[in-house]
């Protein structure tokens, strides 16, 4: 009897054990699996980050496309209307000033201001324009008038492609989980690039 007392208190002895391997193995395999969920998440996140800024940073390569196009216009809009109207002098200096200070503005903020400065600029120049019926009638002023316009209109279809993506951008910036995942890997949130007047219609007049 004591003997085979002692085989169970023996054999008793190597089940308990066995089984608390087993579920510290269970453990490790929850845990790993647990990591590698968090591993995937963490990828998924922070590739859908890259995606949006990279769009960001594309819908700005447009607009800047756009703003370079309307700066290249300016000039000669300028010399033609100083052809007629050489005494408006003001107004001449008024866009070719604000021109300059769009073109050196650092930052999307000093941006939107300077092209709102231009915008206004520009109004005033074809306001002037008005007195002139012989500009007015020029070829090559239409067909300028007539390119600036298009242009602004792809700068603002452009403009709101681009505060599109920075909404997008943003949000997910911004949103639980992917904030922990922007925050550690240094993603920002970007300015909106707005134009104060600019909704309210192109610049040019019609004649």
């Amino acid at each position: 009897m004591a003997g085979r007392n002692g085989r169970r208190e023996a054999l008793h002895g190597h089940v308990c054990p066995r089984g608390g391997r087993g579920t510290s193995v269970l453990y490790v395999w929850v845990g790993a699996a647990v990591v590698v969920l968090l591993l995937l998440l963490v990828v998924l996140a922070y590739n859908g980050l890259v995606r949006r800024r990279n769009q960001v940073d594309n819908a700005w390569a447009q607009v800047d496309v756009q703003l370079k196009r309307r700066y290249d216009l300016v000039p000669n809009l300028v010399a033609t209307v100083q052809g007629y109207a050489v005494h408006e002098r003001g107004a001449l200096e008024a866009v070719a000033r604000a021109r300059a200070n769009a073109m050196n503005a650092g930052g999307t903020a000093q941006l939107a201001h300077a092209e709102q400065a231009l915008t206004g600029a520009l109004r005033g120049l074809f306001a002037v324009v008005e007195a002139y019926p012989a500009l007015k009638a020029n070829g090559n002023f239409l067909q300028l008038q007539e390119e600036l316009a298009h242009t602004e209109d792809r700068t603002a279809y452009a403009r709101q492609y681009f505060n599109d993506s920075v909404l997008s951008y943003n949000n997910a910036t911004g949103t639980f989980p992917r904030n922990i995942v922007a925050a550690m890997t240094g993603f920002r949130a970007r300015e909106y690039f707005r134009v104060e007047g600019a909704e309210s219609g192109p610049v040019t007049v019609r004649f």
